[in-house]
């Protein structure tokens, strides 16, 4: 039987008397990959931030192993529910600065090996650990901060439109390597676009439409 990870139970979101969700209501399975779509402006990457526990719902629970997601510590939920924005964030001065931190809020050592690793899985040497964030281009970007996601492994993963702003060559290093830790680790991911490469890798499809799941 299939193991629930995530579920949604009649989650609204107002904001100045504005409705942008409305009585959401659906689960997510452990290793799924889940991909929303719908109309720009309704609501997906709200309903995205509410799963990652940036923003309260107005009515509703969301439940992650079957615990309200707001009973849980949001540090302990962020280490093991990954929110990966569209347009990457890298901090510091170099690469090294933004793949140390996962180790530093564990209070663990830095652990370099694994750091290289993954950077070359993602197509990215040795030497760009000593590189400067500002000399990076944007696609490399958002690689380092997909790494900085993955050095500890999140049990889910939240993708909002992560490949839209990005050239084929990148999009296609992010889809390997996402491909493989669902496959391989069974990593859930849940993903926010309007790519139909990513719509067609899914197992399931979620249509939000004026902040409603949409009938089939």
């Amino acid at each position: 039987m299939a193991e629930r990870i995530i579920e949604v139970e009649n989650v609204s979101f107002s904001v100045d008397q504005e409705n942008i969700l409305k009585g959401l209501n659906f689960s997510i399975n452990k290793g799924e990959r889940v991909t929303i779509t719908g109309p720009s402006g309704g609501g997906k990457s709200t309903l995205l931030k509410i799963i990652a526990s940036m923003l309260s719902p107005t009515e509703g629970v969301v439940s992650y192993n079957g615990k309200n997601i707001a009973d849980i510590n949001p540090i302990d939920y962020r280490k093991k529910v990954s929110y990966f924005f569209q347009n990457a964030t890298l901090f510091d001065q170099t690469v090294r600065d933004n793949l140390s931190f996962p180790y530093e809020i564990r209070d663990e050592e830095f652990d370099e090996t694994k750091s290289v690793t993954m950077l070359e899985r993602v197509k990215l040497n040795r030497t760009y650990l000593d590189k400067a964030v500002k000399d990076l281009s944007g696609g490399e970007k958002q690689r380092v901060a997909l790494v900085r996601n993955l050095l500890y492994q999140p049990d889910i993963i939240l993708l909002d439109e992560v490949t839209s702003s990005l050239d084929a060559e990148n999009k296609e290093i992010i889809y390997a390597i996402l491909d493989e830790l669902n496959e391989e680790a069974a990593m859930t991911i849940l993903s926010v676009t309007h790519d139909e490469r990513e719509i067609n890798q899914a197992d399931r499809v979620i249509q939000i439409v004026d902040g409603k799941v949409a009938d089939k």
